[in-house]
């Protein structure tokens, strides 16, 4: 097969620049509802993306073909487009802009949860899905383990040979009570929160079980307690929540394409621009924000991006000034600033672009306990359950599993359908304690959607808890 791929060292030298990108995925999701086991869902995906760039301007096509002629047929398809938009191109007259690093990066773990006898993933997620029943008001319940297998080979013209390997696992708990006119959903951390790279060390370490037993304790709970009040207060966020305000009010801003206009007509523009980098205060002065795809257990840690730039740790927020954005090597030209490493494709038939990978808030030096004794009246909220922003990912308004109030430092009565919101810059300011290393959680999704046509990728968040002065919050009903 690499003899294949070298077809395009003498096929392609009409064109300036070229690159290959052959990714192999393969998906297994297990899972039981209700006691019912699902039917076993895999998936086994091969293809390659080839990139042409000439005369300053790209062009793309993708074949599930890896023959020699395969190869040759796509690249004559992206040199024709490229040919095409050469005098539309947003590149003209820009120096070159990609690499030739020659690496690997095998982040394997332990036991792949792939290669995990199947009776045993079986045994224990119905273990756990048994645990989600446990109480007479339980209605639905349902318990799952989705792993990938991630293998791609990345060439290009300049002589750059790059192998990844990355393994990705997904867990998800759910159980649902009912009581009267009342149903509430607990998840494990919502919307799949509790993602990482890993196998199935990872799934024992969470211990599927416990963690079933208490999310369906929550549930009774939150059947049984009183709608969310409404008003200002503190907000003390656990991190299966920060992920989510992360994502939506840092992680999309920043993405430089956005900021270039590209996402416009589809998922939106950003209130951020380009004169703000390097001044703007986006949050409190204790706010760090770091992209960082070099967390090996993190969901979206890579050596090199999809584009083949070197992927490196790199402050987007420093003291709560605002100092680089998510472009990688093509959008960093275009804006002439520099960026990170987060070209990225959901697949071998879709384009890289500027996408998050691991974004971080870094530890602050608070404890918990301290945190919550400094909040006179406030609320504790955990794992997310909605969400909406404006186009320019600005205003926002995020709703939650979980709700605890706190009254005078101590956790007191529990609150069902807790939703808050604000605006970007104002709430980011309002952060006022961050949590220490202790209270950090690596966590992820695996859904996030941009592109036309549409990309959903998976994405690594890492947070501490932190606490929210002043936000306004109030009840879902």
């Amino acid at each position: 097969m690499a003899n294949n791929f070298q077809i395009l060292r003498d096929y392609g030298t009409k064109a300036d620049f070229w690159s290959l990108n052959v990714l192999h995925e393969f998906h297994e999701e297990v899972g039981f509802r209700k006691n019912i086991q699902e039917p076993i869902s895999t998936t086994n995906n091969t293809g390659a993306l080839i990139t042409v760039m000439n005369n300053g301007a790209l062009g793309y096509a993708s074949t599930p073909d890896l023959s020699p002629s395969g190869l040759k047929r796509a690249f004559d398809k992206a040199y024709e487009w490229a040919t095409r938009f050469e005098n539309y191109s947003l590149l003209k007259n820009t120096s070159f802009c990609f690499e030739a690093h020659q690496a690997d990066y095998i982040n394997k773990p332990q036991i792949s949860v792939g290669q995990a006898s199947l009776e045993h993933k079986l045994d224990l997620l119905q273990k756990a899905d048994k645990t989600l029943q446990e109480h007479s008001l339980i209605i639905d319940s349902a318990a799952s383990i989705w792993s990938i297998k991630y293998i791609s080979k990345y060439l290009n013209s300049l002589g750059a040979d790059i192998n990844q390997e990355i393994h990705q696992v997904i867990p998800y708990l759910s159980s649902t009570a009912s009581k009267d006119d009342v149903t509430q959903i607990r998840t494990l951390g919502g919307m799949r929160a509790f993602c990482q790279q890993g196998g199935l060390e990872f799934i024992n370490n969470l211990d599927l079980v416990k963690q079933a037993h208490e999310i369906t304790k929550d549930a009774v709970d939150l059947v049984h307690a009183p709608n969310c009040p409404s008003g200002l207060m503190d907000a003390l966020i656990d991190p299966d929540q920060m992920m989510l305000q992360i994502h939506e009010s840092i992680g999309h801003p920043l993405e430089l394409d956005r900021i270039l206009g590209d996402e416009r007509n589809y998922a939106g523009t950003s209130f951020v621009t380009l004169d703000m980098f390097g001044s703007y205060q986006y949050g409190s002065k204790i706010l760090n924000v770091t992209f960082d795809p070099t967390i090996q257990e993190e969901f979206a840690s890579y050596g090199y991006d999809d584009e083949g730039s070197a992927a490196r740790k790199e402050y987007l927020i420093k003291d709560g000034i605002l100092i680089r954005p998510l472009g990688a090597a093509v959008a960093q030209k275009r804006a002439s600033m520099l960026g990170v490493a987060n070209a990225r494709s959901s697949s071998w038939n879709r384009p890289p672009i500027d996408r998050m990978a691991n974004l971080n808030i870094e530890p602050g030096t608070s404890s918990f306990d301290e945190m919550l004794g400094s909040i006179k009246s406030g609320i504790y909220l955990k794992s997310n359950s909605s969400w909406s922003i404006d186009d320019s990912r600005n205003k926002f308004q995020f709703g939650c599993e979980w709700g605890q109030l706190i009254e005078n430092g101590r956790l007191t009565k529990i609150v069902r359908n807790p939703n808050y919101r604000g605006i970007s810059a104002h709430f980011w300011r309002n952060l006022d304690k961050i949590g220490d290393n202790s209270t950090r959680q690596v966590m992820g999704t695996p859904y996030c959607g941009k592109g036309e046509p549409n990309q959903c990728i998976r994405v690594g968040h890492a947070s501490p808890i932190c606490l929210f002065r002043n936000i306004d919050v109030f009840g879902g009903e």
